[in-house]
């Protein structure tokens, strides 16, 4: 079912995963989806990782070498969806795909009957200099999947695929953005060309979401923009946390996170503030919560129990 059509009947919890590394075993994976998949989660996001540029030692010379670290994405689709029966959303990136292998997955994701799919350019750094990609911006990839939505592949005309695509929001601003509003513009951009619905970086303020959505109504972008969420148990997650993700942290939160006095304390305070900004959000009206697992599925378990009652 297509997220739009899941929102119309209701709130929405969605979970984020990470397939696992190159030749490790995906039975965690599927460990923590069984703990999860109890619950009422709506749809599982999969994340996709571009081709790097590896430089390893082989019959004593240095060699280059193209590697995806986490590969998986399609497979781990195919056998989430017919493991759990569940809606699978899986990321397409811009970063190392030139368009034609961007058709051809579509193509297989539509054999397989994907229904949603989450466009995101990838980041950009020096190990992805070297790989093939036809795309600097997520919106030219949105194009693309909504051209083929009409009928029109690359130089021909064929069966229409029915994506529903997703795009992603910064609520505190893409770091690379010189300011909001230009942010704001590439955002009005990817809806413009066929996104459907947003998926914000993960936020930890209600008031931070509400601003952004409000910001987006008045710029015209009128898509369900569903909240990331992102839980926080242990005193290292504050400093790791923003300076990957470029967010920021209310101090009520760091101080109390901070003032905790054993592991078990911080895994309470981080389950408490969770819960208290899922209410919020939900009473500032988010039509719904996107985790981040992060590969872990324990602390969102806690979360899951108590937020079913509110739903």
């Amino acid at each position: 079912m297509k997220i739009p059509e899941k929102l119309k009947e209701g709130k929405v919890i969605s979970i984020e995963i990470v397939p696992p590394k190159r030749g490790e075993d995906v039975e965690n994976i599927y460990r923590a989806l069984d703990k999860l998949m109890k619950y009422n989660i709506s749809f599982v996001n999969i994340t996709r990782h571009p081709v790097e540029i590896e430089y390893i030692e082989h019959d004593n010379q240095i060699i280059k070498v193209p590697k995806v670290k986490r590969p998986g994405t399609i497979g781990l689709t195919a056998a989430i969806m017919k493991r759990y029966d569940v809606d699978v959303v899986p990321h397409i990136v811009c970063i190392g795909m030139n368009k034609y292998e961007i058709e051809d997955l579509l193509i297989d994701l539509s054999i397989m009957g994907v229904d949603n799919v989450f466009v995101i350019r990838g980041d950009v750094d020096e190990r992805f200099i070297n790989t093939k990609s036809d795309y600097k911006y997520a919106y030219q990839l949105v194009s693309q999947i909504n051209e083929m939505n009409s009928g029109r592949y690359l130089y021909t005309q064929a069966k229409p695929t029915d994506f529903c695509i997703g795009v992603a929001g910064y609520p505190e601003k893409h770091y690379e953005a010189p300011n909001f509003e230009t942010d704001l513009r590439f955002l009005k951009q990817k809806v413009g060309n066929g996104a459907d619905f947003v998926i914000t970086q993960m936020v930890f303020s209600a008031e931070v979401y509400k601003s952004f959505v409000e910001r987006c109504r008045s710029e015209g972008i009128n898509v369900p923009i569903i909240p990331g969420v992102k839980p926080l148990v242990n005193k290292k997650s504050l400093y790791m946390v923003p300076k990957r993700f470029f967010v920021s942290i209310p101090q009520s939160f760091v101080e109390a996170l901070e003032n905790a006095r054993s592991k078990e304390e911080e895994y309470n305070v981080g389950i408490k503030f969770s819960l208290k900004l899922i209410e919020a959000l939900f009473e500032s009206g988010a039509p719904g919560v996107h985790l981040f697992t992060m590969g872990r599925g324990d602390e969102i378990c806690e979360i899951m129990k108590e937020i079913e009652n509110v739903l």
